[in-house]
C-alpha cells in the first residue's frame, strides 16, 4: 500500500540523506519525497513527515519557521529521527503541537560522526523497524 510520506532533513548532511533516500527507496516514494528544510516543494496533505534533523540547543531560524508552519492540512502526522539533543527535539515538538499537527512520540535517535556519511546494515534494519512501528500506529 502506498503512502503519502516525505523525509525533511536539517541540516544538509550526508547521512540523514541517504537515510531519506533509504526510506524513499524502500516504500517507493515520489521523486520529491526526500528534501531538505525548507524543502523545494511545499508539504500538502501529508500522510507522515520525517523530520531527519541534527540539531542541538537552539533551533535556527528557517528550521524554526518551517516547523511552525507544519498544520494538520500540510502534514497529518510527524515523527522525528535525530541525530541532535533532546532539547532540540522537545522544542521541535512543541513547535509542532502549537501548530496543531499530531506529534509521534516514538523519536529515533541516530549515532552521526563527522565525517559519517554511510547507512549500515544494522542502522538500516534498525531505521524501517522504526517506520513500519510509525505506520503501524497510524492504521
Amino acid at each position: 500500500m502506498a503512502i503519502k510520506m516525505r523525509v525533511l532533513c536539517y541540516p544538509e548532511k550526508k547521512k540523514l540523506l541517504a537515510i531519506g533516500n533509504m526510506i524513499k527507496a524502500e516504500y517507493d516514494l515520489n521523486v520529491n519525497s526526500v528534501d531538505r528544510i525548507p524543502p523545494a516543494y511545499s508539504c500538502d496533505k501529508e500522510r507522515i513527515v520525517i523530520l531527519a534533523i541534527n540539531l542541538k540547543g537552539a533551533l535556527p531560524d528557517d528550521y524554526r519557521l518551517f516547523v511552525r508552519e507544519l498544520t494538520k492540512v500540510r502534514a497529518a502526522n510527524v515523527a522525528i529521527l535525530t541525530a541532535g539533543d533532546d532539547v532540540a527535539v522537545e522544542k521541535t515538538k512543541e513547535l509542532l503541537r502549537e501548530a496543531g499537527t499530531n506529534v509521534i512520540d516514538n523519536v529515533k535517535h541516530i549515532k552521526m560522526g563527522l565525517f559519517d556519511s554511510k547507512v549500515t546494515d544494522a542502522e538500516k534494519a534498525d531505521i524501517l523497524a522504526w517506520v513500519e512501528e510509525i505506520k503501524g500506529a497510524l492504521n
